[in-house]
């Protein structure tokens, strides 16, 4: 996944933007990209709550998208024999669209994954430049917290992630099976399953809406207090 520059970062002196532009282009490791954004003022702590919550948009997207899909399915039934190529070309569409959103979702938790990682780490290294203990102590303290809420938060949003590819693979199935069936008979059929693919996504929905609101709590723990 290409990383995206925070908004910041966007405005940085254009030497700074070409330096960076090098990194990501060229496959600079994830370690020189967090540098160069340190060094324009940008922690990696900033970094990760904005990726956590691209990741939560692109789950929320997520979750109405296949909702969206599952409502167009299951209208097929209402249709005459004569729009079902139109209803097919429309639910294909839908799918493409379903496959994205997964896409984007998988995306984004790979780059919220790469820049805890590298956070936890500083933040470890850093707990040995303490010369007062008790100051340590709590510095390490917190880092453990912000650990548990991160893998809290990791477990659902993974979770909600696949259980997408399932829904995925059942309405690819239904799609082809329209595309080589467009009669009445074929639309009989793609009923009597739709209520599997209905609990499916409906339990999708669910995990996505935990997951959305885990992000939100983690977000919180994250950001500073004004």
């Amino acid at each position: 996944m290409k990383t995206p520059l925070p908004p910041t970062f966007r405005n940085a002196p254009p030497a700074v933007m070409v330096a960076a532009t090098v990194v990501l282009l060229f496959g600079g490791c994830q370690a020189a990209y967090f540098g160069a954004l340190e060094k324009m003022g940008i922690p990696k702590r900033e970094v990760l709550v904005e990726r956590v919550e691209k990741a939560r948009t692109a789950q929320e997207e997520a979750k109405e998208q296949f909702a969206s899909a599952l409502d167009k399915f299951l209208a097929i039934a209402k249709v005459e024999p004569s729009e079902l190529k139109q209803r097919y070309d429309l639910l294909n569409a839908e799918l493409k669209r379903n496959e994205a959103r997964a896409s984007e979702v998988r995306a984004r938790l790979t780059g919220v994954r790469d820049v805890a990682e590298a956070l936890f780490d500083e933040w470890k290294e850093e707990l040995k430049q303490y010369s007062n203990m008790d100051l340590r102590n709590r510095s390490a303290a917190q880092l453990e917290k912000t650990q548990r809420n991160y893998k809290d938060l990791m477990v659902v949003m993974e979770r909600a992630s696949a259980r997408m590819e399932p829904v995925l693979t059942a309405f690819r199935d239904q799609v082809l099976f329209l595309k080589h069936n467009l009669n009445a008979q074929a639309v009989r059929s793609l009923d009597a399953t739709s209520q599997t693919l209905q609990a499916d996504i409906g339990r999708l929905i669910t995990d996505m809406e935990k997951s959305i609101r885990e992000a939100d709590e983690f977000i919180r723990t994250l950001k500073p207090v004004e």
